[in-house]
């Protein structure tokens, strides 16, 4: 699993995680992109650590929503970026290609809207 800090990121406080479940409580207030879906399972392993943002893969959405229907657990900006502009598992992709699809409440908040890019969504929440 990669695990990268983007330089000049918010202070250099841009983490790409593959996976949410790489995440460690000294990531605390820095800006997560995950490759993994948006879905209960996910979000509680970004629950655990309170971050300035969050983005996830929307898998495609699945059955009744599983793949986005973590974001309304976390208070903290949040969003899903479509499985059809970046590889889910593949957080590099998804700060190079991904496209907004689903924002939780503190994410319209925050300015986030669908259809902008996470490199955008990213340079809002800074």
């Amino acid at each position: 699993m990669a695990r990268t800090v983007l330089p000049n990121g918010n202070g250099g406080r841009v983490l790409l995680l593959d996976s949410i479940a790489e995440i460690l409580p000294e990531d605390a207030g820095w800006l997560v992109v995950s490759g993994s879906h948006g879905g209960i399972s996910a979000a509680q392993f970004a629950i655990a650590v309170p971050l300035c943002g969050c983005f996830f893969n929307d898998a495609g959405l699945g059955k009744d929503n599983a793949g986005i229907a973590g974001l309304v657990l976390l208070s903290y900006p949040a969003a899903t970026y479509s499985h059809a502009s970046a590889r889910i598992g593949d957080a590099a992709d998804a700060w190079a290609a991904g496209m907004l699809t689903h924002i939780n409440t503190a994410g319209r908040l925050a300015g986030l809207r669908e259809g902008v890019s996470v490199q955008e969504a990213v340079a809002i929440l800074r």
